[in-house]
């Protein structure tokens, strides 16, 4: 399965890696930023963050750059919706960001699923990496 989804690519840069997929995700709250895992204990580190919405407050910005500084970002972000927090989170640690992807697309994706950020908006998912 190959699925290519559009978007508006807000910070510059290409990635590739398995998704992890939330919902919701406030970066304050639902990510350690001192080990990379979610509350439920899936990494964030290296894989493409997939996201219907953020949640949250203003220190996941901050969140996002100390995933940056200990080595556990993620290799990129794409959302349907995004606020400043997210973007400037991932602006300051050069995370690549791509918002106004359709929810129905996003919602295909699944944990493990290899997805490619390709720099342009658009988003490539290969489907499952087993």
């Amino acid at each position: 399965m190959t699925l290519e989804l559009k978007g508006r690519q807000l910070v510059p840069g290409r990635a590739l890696g398995e998704a992890v997929f939330a919902e919701a995700l406030s970066f304050y709250g639902d990510v350690d930023p001192n080990t990379g895992l979610l509350r439920d204990g899936r990494s964030v580190a290296g894989k493409v963050v997939v996201a219907l919405r953020p949640r949250g407050s203003t220190v996941g910005s901050y969140v996002i750059y100390a995933l940056r500084a200990n080595g556990l970002a993620p290799a990129a972000i794409v959302m349907s919706r995004v606020d400043p927090i997210i973007v400037a989170g991932c602006v300051l640690a050069s995370i690549p960001l791509v918002s106004e992807v359709p929810e129905d697309g996003l919602r295909s994706v699944k944990d493990g699923d290899l997805v490619e950020v390709l720099g342009d908006g658009r988003v490539v998912v290969h489907g499952h990496k087993y």
